[in-house]
């Protein structure tokens, strides 16, 4: 079974980016640019990675990350943040995310995650 990716940002140069990266690797991506948009996705596409933006106009990652766990509690959801939110942290943490990462995204950290997964 291939692997599928969701990536959730708000901005279509991280998107694309992170994307592209994974298209290379051979795991098939999909992308959200919002958190309304993600969960439809979630829902119709069962990706089993997700990387969710925190901070995004309308839904918020944390918002959103609820839902998510709503509808299916095995995805390996994984929080994109621009800078070090303890709080943020802290609920997300206890709605079960499985990481946590940091704008700007570094492949090889990317990767890794991905590779820990599978």
């Amino acid at each position: 079974m291939a692997v599928k990716l969701l990536i959730v940002d708000d901005e279509q140069d991280v998107r694309e980016f992170a994307s592209n990266f994974f298209r290379k690797r051979k795991i098939d991506v999909s992308t959200a640019s919002s958190a309304e948009e993600a969960i439809k996705k979630v829902a119709s596409e069962q990706p089993q990675i997700v990387f969710l933006d925190i901070k995004m106009a309308g839904t918020d990652g944390i918002e959103a990350l609820r839902r998510i766990r709503e509808l299916n509690k095995q995805i390996k959801v994984i929080m994109i943040t621009g800078r070090d939110d303890d709080e943020a942290k802290q609920k997300t943490n206890e709605l079960g995310a499985y990481g946590f990462i940091h704008k700007p995204l570094e492949l090889d950290e990317l990767e890794k995650i991905v590779m820990k997964i599978l």
